[in-house]
């Protein structure tokens, strides 16, 4: 078991070396030399956990997205012990706007990511996008919902209006890095979004 421990740390110890070198200087440096560097062990150590940069890449993608995760959960429970349709949708769109340090280090990283894709499409083909399925996925659910509860209109389309949230969400977010605005204007954008979607609280 100690063992299994040791790798397990030893593979997380440099698939966040590789995490930081995204958020601070893009993957195009994330070479394997240079996330040994980073990491400080040798290249032969990074390549006996990882045996290509691919595979390196996606466990360490995989990471922020349950890094992403925990900061979704702590906002929701935040929101209080039974939230509301209204309260779930607000939580996680909020807390994916880089408002803070740690929100600002995911959406840089993520962006990271997005930018590498644009030049290796056959990384989407290949792996496809399941977590922003599985996340539009959670908000329709949470749309339906309120409109089963009468919170918002039945002539909207619960999908359609979860896709739309969450690419304002994104486009938001890359405003703020861009310097464009501030993460509480971009907040304020959402509230108000929310507000025109529920009615004001």
């Amino acid at each position: 078991m100690a063992a299994q421990v040791d790798h397990e740390e030893r593979r997380r110890q440099i698939a966040e070396a590789l995490l930081r070198i995204a958020d601070t200087q893009g993957l195009q440096s994330a070479s394997m030399r240079a996330v040994a560097a980073e990491a400080g062990v040798s290249l032969r150590l990074v390549q006996y956990y990882f045996t290509t940069k691919e595979g390196l890449l996606l466990d360490a993608l995989a990471r922020l997205g349950t890094q992403l995760q925990a900061r979704m959960v702590k906002w929701i429970s935040a929101a209080g012990s039974a939230p509301t349709p209204r309260g779930l949708v607000t939580a996680v769109l909020s807390c994916i706007l880089p408002t803070d340090p740690e929100s600002r280090r995911i959406t840089r990283t993520y962006a990271a990511y997005y930018t590498l894709v644009l030049s290796d499409p056959a990384l989407v083909e290949k792996h496809g996008t399941p977590q922003p399925d599985l996340l539009e996925s959670f908000l329709a659910k949470q749309l339906r919902a309120a409109q089963q509860a009468g919170e918002i209109g039945s002539d909207r389309n619960p999908e359609m209006t979860a896709a739309g949230l969450l690419a304002m969400v994104n486009g938001l977010g890359s405003s703020v890095l861009g310097g464009q605005r501030t993460g509480d204007a971009a907040l304020a954008i959402l509230t108000h979004h929310l507000d025109e979607l529920f009615g004001a609280p």
